[in-house]
């Protein structure tokens, strides 16, 4: 079975991460609507339910690159799964579980261009 997911950090292309996305097509970049908060948490980042937008790529992938994903996201421990609307169809995300009081917050909303 096939299924999209947005990714907006170390999973973009160019990212220490992306090799899990190798084997999948990349549909296209896309930018959420404003709904959503990015926080830098060193290596990696978290995304919340916010007001701001998130910029990021969908990719299609099969039943085991997902269920690799999940385990580097750990779910449903640090991220939990959802799906959110995008231009190419419901995509899954992986949204941050914890506290991020003490987090610095991505105002761009671009992993790729954090300051």
């Amino acid at each position: 079975m096939s299924h999209l997911v947005f990714v907006y950090g170390t999973l973009r292309k160019g990212q220490h991460n992306h090799h899990f996305l190798k084997q999948s097509k990349k549909l296209g970049d896309w930018i959420t609507p404003p709904q959503f908060a990015l926080y830098d948490l060193g290596r990696y980042p978290g995304m919340i339910f916010g007001k701001k937008k998130v910029v990021g790529e969908v990719y299609i992938v099969n039943d085991d690159v997902l269920a690799s994903l999940d385990r580097l996201e750990d779910v449903p421990i640090e991220y939990r799964r959802e799906q959110i609307e995008t231009i190419f169809g419901l995509a899954w995300v992986y949204l941050y579980q914890f506290d991020l009081t003490e987090q610095r917050e991505i105002l761009s909303g671009d992993w790729c261009k954090r300051e």
